[in-house]
């Protein structure tokens, strides 16, 4: 090839590029291209490399490049190129390396043919379809990285031949079936990464034969079966990651051979069994997880013995015994997570031996004994965690000193004492929860905190007043007080804490006025007075806080009439019961209707004279507004070749374009989209108007063996009045004695479910709030309230602009099925009462919040048979994981720049899918939340509530 071809083609190549910050300015016939930015060129002034990596260049990627004969290294990776990668890429007679990761290139792999490529980076782009059948052919391959695409299909088996493969990741795709058998022939591997796809089958024997191995890693699949016993003659192996598989049986003795193993991650499995003595083997072990199995016995004494061991974690298993009591002596712990066990005895004194433990996890065990003294020196702690255990004795002053520690949490204990004799020095403190001890004494007047978030110090037995410094905490967003013996009036100072959500002071001996000022707390959503000694009267402001969803002041000495408006107009009987003489309310209050004074007559005179004019007025606009879409709206009966059928249509312009011939002539079987369960019942076809080719869908009902009642057709022509931008709009009805239609408008696009896993973190946020808002309007503008029934993927379609339709289908209470109700997204409660409720429509949004975050479905076979499997682990992986252990991996590269409103999302949705029904927040409620949580300046703020496990 002539200099200048290589000239032409080069230029050819910045043409087809935008190069928005000048990189390739130099890139002109002035200067000799061996000169140019990004350019190498060998003695005889060909290019042999051209380095354009994260130039921040876009467009489509060129042929051009791939035509240079002499060119042996090509990087354009971390730039914005996209389109399809050139079909010719391997007839590159000299390339040896080529990165085009981290770009927007879409479409197939390119036809394999023999080349003398050693290294080839393809990862994280949209990249589609199948791993080549011939990809054996790029026998000189030494680096193949093809993960964060789409890719489906099975490995071939070909890949066995390229023998001098060393690095193989495939991970983050779609791909499918075992991984194969050859694998083994590949002795050259050091490095195998298949995590985050569908592989299923048993993980195979003849990886064990890959001696050079260092780091295998096959997380996030489906395999199954025994960890197989050759892994044990990985003698080079340091890194070694199995969690969330299916993974059966022990762990293999031949493990623990592996001398220089490092990191051994099989968490997240059904494994069993007790780990073995034997571990002691593993010197340079450093990170230990085996949570979430179903390991017994007792945790081995043997690691005690590892001096490099930093991180444990053993949570979520059947361990029993006591915590070996030298744990941390010898090691060099920084995070020990053993909760959620059988474990009894003391916390051993030893723990923080090391200096760097920062995070301590013991909860849900049977710990008994006192908090280690030891603890109260341990500066490096920053999350503890010793909840529902048995622990007693007093808090001592170290313990309240700890400079780092952001979440303390030590509830559900036989803690005693006082806690206001001490000084609390906890300048990082966000979340501190002391309830259900035995505390006594009044509160401290500080926590040496101005960060605190949530502070709970219910069921104690403290006294005396509430501080007025409580409302110096401006971050304040939860405050649990409730069953203790306060006394004295609620301070006003609370009103300046902006943040509050909760508010729980119920249960105590509190007295006075309600202060008008806590109607002045622009989030507050909940608050809770009852079994108190309030009185006066309820302050009106109350009515007018739309933020307020929950309110309850029983059983105080409370009268005049409640607020009109807001949370008070359907408040219920048992959030009002007790008091002096309270009266008004809707009729669920059970209270009697206040009693006006009087009025003169002639007053009486002049408004009934006011409002007969008025209605005269609405009466006559009426008339001419009814008579006008009469004919239009009004229900009609046609009688034709099929019999005799009424119709009713819901839109003006829908009627004028449909007719009973177009929902006839859609009713065929080469139109049909959908079936029911049940043959011949709820039937979907897609139809087009004959008129002005208007597109719909018709939905055929059927009374297997019975006729469908009058009653049926008059609730579903309810539904033709909803109107909302995220609702399918029911446009008609028609039916005859035994049969009908449904006429739906029709949406071009895909269900959630078929889509959800390639989308982008910024369409999944505005699908959520698109549902939301779907909801909210459902619950909270219709009256009655429509209840969708299902909340599920399956119900939500996504249309071309990414707007959420949720489709409403039947009436839930003339549609619910068996299979309705064994569905995933169907709350506990509904399961057991076959109830259908606007909570359970809460319950079902927030698996579908989960799915959207995780992209993990209640229905994975990974959760088992129980559908609150799923909540479990997203409660707990919210608690104490990191966020990029639970997040979609899809989305994993937008959480850097969305931390905030991801994590809150996350909250909101273990909020939805709370297990008591009245603790889920209302869908008004969670729209303003969502919206707040998702808006760009997002902090963590409004709803940062403690998760319980």
């Amino acid at each position: 090839m002539l200099h200048g071809e290589e000239l032409e083609l080069l230029l050819s190549f910045k043409a087809s590029i935008k190069d928005q910050f000048g990189f390739l300015s130099d890139w002109n016939s002035s200067a000799t291209f061996c000169n140019w930015h990004g350019i190498v060129c060998d003695n005889s002034s060909h290019v042999n490399s051209l380095e354009l990596s994260g130039q921040n260049i876009s467009g489509k990627l060129s042929a051009s490049i791939f035509q240079l004969q002499y060119v042996k290294v090509v990087d354009l990776s971390n730039n914005q190129l996209f389109g399809e990668i050139p079909g010719d890429l391997f007839s590159c007679p000299s390339l040896q390396f080529l990165n085009l990761s981290n770009n927007n290139l879409t479409g197939p792999l390119p036809r394999i043919s023999i080349s003398h490529l050693e290294t080839l980076d393809l990862s994280n782009n949209m990249l589609s379809g199948r791993i080549p059948d011939n990809i054996g052919l790029l026998s000189s391959l030494q680096f193949l990285d093809l993960g964060g695409n789409v890719l489906v299909g099975k490995i071939p088996k070909s890949i066995s031949n390229i023998t001098t493969l060393q690095v193989l990741t495939l991970a983050s795709n779609q791909l499918f079936g075992e991984i194969p058998h050859e694998i083994g022939q590949m002795k050259s591997l050091r490095w195998i990464y298949l995590g985050y796809n569908n592989l299923s089958g048993e993980i195979p024997t003849e990886i064990g034969d890959l001696t050079s191995l260092n780091h295998l890693d096959v997380v996030y699949n489906n395999l199954s079966g025994h960890i197989p016993f050759s892994l044990g003659n990985l003698s080079n192996l340091q890194y070694l990651f199995l969690y969330e598989n299916k993974l059966t049986g022990p762990i293999p003795r031949s493990l623990f051979n592996l001398k220089k193993l490092a990191s051994l991650d099989l968490s997240i499995n059904s494994l069993f069994g007790e780990i073995p003595e034997l571990i002691i083997q593993l010197q340079n072990l450093e990170i230990l997880h085996l949570f979430s199995n179903n390991f017994t016995g007792k945790i081995p004494a043997a690691l005690t013995s590892l001096p490099r061991l930093q991180v444990l974690q053993l949570w979520s298993n059947q361990l029993s015994g006591e915590i070996p009591r030298d744990l941390g002596r010898l090691n060099n712990l920084t995070v020990l997570d053993l909760s959620t066990n059988y474990l009894a005895g003391k916390i051993p004194e030893s723990l923080c031996n090391s200096g760097q433990l920062y995070k301590l996890i013991l909860f849900s065990n049977s710990l008994e004994g006192e908090i280690p003294g030891s603890l109260n020196s341990c500066k490096s702690l920053k999350r503890v965690r010793l909840q529902n255990n048995r622990l007693s004795g007093e808090l001592s002053s170290g313990f309240t000193k700890l400079p780092l520690v952001n979440f303390l949490d030590i509830s559900s204990n036989y803690l005693s004492g006082r806690i206001d004799k001490q000084k609390w020095d906890m300048a990082s403190l966000e979340m501190l929860n002391l309830g259900k001890n035995n505390f006594f004494g009044e509160l401290p007047g500080s926590f040496g905190s101005d960060k605190l978030q949530n502070l709970d110090l219910s069921e104690n037995q403290f006294s005396g007043n509430i501080p007025k410094s409580f409302g110096g905490l401006s971050e304040l967003v939860q405050l649990e007080l409730r069953e203790n013996k306060l006394s004295g009036h609620i301070p006003e100072e609370l009103s300046s804490c902006k943040k509050l959500v909760r508010l729980d002071l119920s249960h105590n001996q509190l007295s006075g006025l309600i202060p008008i000022s806590l109607a002045q707390l622009p989030v507050l959503g909940l608050l809770d007075l009852s079994e108190n000694q309030f009185s006066g009267e309820i302050p009106e402001s109350f009515g007018r806080l739309e933020s307020l969803v929950e309110v309850n002041i029983s059983h105080n000495h409370l009268h005049g009439s409640l607020p009109s408006t807001g949370a008070f107009l359907a408040i219920n009987a048992s959030a009002v019961a007790g008091n002096n003489n309270l009266c008004g309310g809707d009729i669920t209050s059970g209270l009697p209707q206040c009693k006006s004074g009087k009025s003169p007559v002639w007053w009486y005179v002049l408004t009934c004279l006011l409002v007969a004019l008025v209605m005269f007025a609405i009466a006559a606009f009426l008339v001419v507004f009814i008579r006008s879409r009469r004919n239009e709206l009004e229900q009609k009966r046609v009688e034709n070749e099929y019999g005799i059928w009424e119709m009713q249509f819901f839109d003006s312009k829908v009627s004028k374009s449909l007719t009973m011939e177009d929902i006839f002539s859609s009713a065929k079987d080469e139109n049909v989209i959908m079936r029911g369960n049940k043959k011949g019942v709820s039937v979907s076809y897609r139809g087009k108007s004959l008129m002005n080719n208007m597109q719909f869908v018709v939905k055929e009902m059927k009374g297997e063996n019975t006729v469908l009642p009058t009653s049926f057709w008059s609730v579903v022509a309810e539904f033709g009045k909803l109107k909302h931008p995220n609702i399918i709009r029911l446009m008609g009805i028609c039916w005859s004695e035994k049969s009908g239609f449904l006429v739906y408008e029709y949406v071009e696009g895909k269900v959630l479910s078929e889509v959800l896993r390639n989308l982008s973190w910024e369409r999944r946020r505005k699908i959520a709030i698109g549902i939301a808002k779907a909801l909210s309007f459902l619950h909270g503008y219709c009256s009655p309230s429509v209840v969708v029934g299902d909340m599920s993927p399956e119900r939500v379609l996504v249309d071309g602009k990414d707007e959420p339709r949720l489709s409403l289908s039947l009436p839930a209470g003339l549609a619910c099925t068996d299979t309705k109700f064994s569905s995933a997204y169907v709350a506990p409660e509904t399961r057991e009462t076959k109830d259908m409720t606007e909570q359970s429509d809460i319950y079902g949004f927030g698996l579908i919040l989960i799915e959207l975050l995780t992209g993990k479905s209640p229905a994975d076979t990974e959760f088992g048979m129980q559908e609150n499997n799923i909540v479990e682990w997203a409660r707990y992986c919210y608690s104490d994981c990191h966020l990029d252990v639970w997040i979609d991996s899809m989305i994993r590269g937008h959480a850097t720049n969305n931390q905030n409103e991801i994590v809150e999302t996350m909250n909101l949705a273990l909020h939805c899918t709370a297990t008591d029904p009245t603790a889920r927040p209302c869908a008004t409620q969670v729209l303003k939340n969502l919206e707040s949580a998702m808006k760009p300046s997002s902090c963590v703020s409004n709803l940062k509530f403690s998760s319980s496990n």
